[in-house]
């Protein structure tokens, strides 16, 4: 599983690359081939050419693409995204709901999305309405 959170939780003393390939250092891949798949997804959330800045020096929208990257790095069967466009404006919010409606068709990955934005809730293929913990509707979304 990935997580992707709302306020990014990148470590903001290591750069773009670096908060991509820490999970893989952790499971033990070499720094080598952790440092090539970092960049590799990098690319894939189109930010190769950031893989080299710190989080302060990125807007909220890269600092996300980067979490995101972090998420999928271990190649997860599931993604779990807390509110992944809350701290965006609606720019950066469409670009990374894009992202992950991209992610999901070439990578087959399911992303489990939080969140309280109908313009986010709208690009689902599935929406369960959720209250106190309870269940309130469940529907077939209609996508954009």
């Amino acid at each position: 599983m990935g997580f992707v959170f709302q306020s990014f939780n990148l470590l903001p003393v290591l750069t773009a690359v670096e908060n991509v390939e820490l999970p893989l250092l952790i499971a033990g891949i070499s720094e080598t081939e952790a440092r090539v798949q970092a960049l590799e997804m990098l690319a894939t959330v189109e930010l190769s050419e950031w893989a080299h800045h710190k989080p302060s020096e990125l807007s909220g929208g890269q600092q996300q693409q980067v979490a995101i990257a972090r998420a999928l790095i271990n190649r997860p069967a599931i993604i779990w995204a807390d509110e992944p466009t809350g701290n965006l404006d609606s720019t950066g919010a469409d670009q990374i709901t894009k992202l992950l409606k991209r992610l999901n068709a070439t990578n087959r990955q399911t992303f489990v999305i939080v969140t309280h934005d109908p313009a986010v809730a709208k690009t689902a293929d599935r929406l369960i309405n959720m209250k106190d913990g309870a269940i309130l509707s469940e529907s077939a979304a209609t996508s954009i």
